[in-house]
């Protein structure tokens, strides 16, 4: 993702990176660029993290309790949509412990072997991150049980007739999960976590708390109305919101006098084409086909894809969610349709005879 303010060259090129850009800008996922962003504005204490009050109050009590009983706590998942702070979390766990945080991902491990070697370098209390955690494959899942468990893993040494099982004892730690797809977790890892922390969308008002505290530490002269018109356009999601503070500050520093404010917002946001709901070029392409070319629906996803000029998986895994939340789009048996709200936020009529059922569509379970 470009850091400059300005949009992309014109061209084929050009546009292809101006449509890079604008996805990037509303991806809730990590994308070039966010790491050291996230690392220096993520919360270090739980008193500091902002939203999820259900989730950091229950967090707090297992951590008092860990604390008391001078044991490490059980092991955690963290479940939700990208970038609402599960990495933040998993961190500000090990700083609450006082212990070292040691992060690894669910496609990174790849064999047994790679897993087992993390595992027999921690030290007592240490804290083992692993994101993507539904990501596992099977082979090394199985490692865990015992790991978890029992605090042992079993090594196979040898090859063929010769081979024998050696037990290693661990330290006792915590594993901490995050994942995305809670469903995707097979039953006896997910069951073997003692506490599960569900994280939500949050509400405006605490992504402009979250918003106030990164300008604060990036130096950004804001003002509450600025604040409030990039949460309004944050999907619910503080790393988007955080992102599009840095494009806001660009535009602010380049073709204002600096200060972040409403207006300055409005002028930034628009040039990205993110509009005043979070909805970007893409998002509108969706809803303009749905309701201009196929008369709000229903329609297949695959039909509405072509009209598009996206894949299917594209719509289903990054649009069709933020879209859903909205009440902008519904699923039903019969394909996706449009509501009332889609046809107002794109100015046009309803057609006659859809009002009822754009309005409680009938949704596919």
């Amino acid at each position: 993702m470009s850091d400059a303010p300005d949009a992309p060259d014109a061209g084929p090129a050009g546009a292809q990176d101006a449509e890079a850009t604008r996805q990037q800008l509303l991806a809730g996922w990590a994308v070039s660029g966010d790491a050291d962003l996230d690392a220096s504005l993520r919360p270090r204490r739980l008193a500091d993290f902002v939203g999820q009050p259900r989730v950091s109050e229950q967090l707090r009590l297992v951590l008092e309790g860990a604390r008391a009983r001078a044991t490490p706590p059980d092991h955690l998942l963290f479940a939700g949509p990208p970038g609402l702070g599960k990495t933040s979390l998993a961190a500000i766990v090990a700083a609450e412990l006082g212990v070292d945080l040691r992060a690894t991902s669910g496609p990174a491990l790849e064999r047994p072997g790679d897993l087992a070697a993390i595992l027999t370098n921690l030290e007592s209390g240490d804290v083992l991150f692993v994101d993507e955690i539904h990501r596992l494959p099977r082979a090394v899942e199985e490692v865990l049980y015992p790991a978890m468990e029992d605090f042992h893993i079993d090594i196979v040494v040898g090859k063929g007739p010769g081979a024998r099982s050696l037990r290693l004892s661990l330290p006792g730690f915590t594993l901490i999960g995050a994942t995305t797809r809670t469903g995707l977790i097979a039953g006896p890892l997910r069951d073997r976590f003692g506490f599960t922390g569900r994280l939500e969308l949050y509400e405006p008002d605490q992504l402009e708390a979250i918003l106030a505290r990164s300008a604060q530490l990036l130096g950004v002269e804001a003002a509450a109305d600025g604040l409030a018109a990039i949460a309004g356009r944050s999907r619910g999601t503080p790393r988007i919101a955080n992102r599009l503070l840095r494009r806001v500050r660009d535009y602010a520093e380049v073709r204002a006098d600096g200060r972040v404010t409403a207006a300055v917002a409005d002028d930034a946001l628009s040039l990205f084409e993110v509009d005043h709901r979070g909805l970007d070029r893409l998002d509108r392409r969706v809803l303009t086909a749905l309701c201009d070319s196929f008369a709000g629906g229903p329609v297949g996803l695959a039909t509405l894809a072509v009209g598009v000029g996206e894949e299917p998986d594209t719509l289903a895994e990054t649009v069709e969610p933020f879209l859903i939340q909205q009440g902008l789009l519904a699923r039903t048996p019969r394909g996706r349709t449009a509501t009332v709200a889609s046809f107002g936020h794109l100015g046009l009529a309803v057609p006659p005879g859809r009002g009822e059922a754009a309005v409680q569509p009938k949704l596919d379970t």
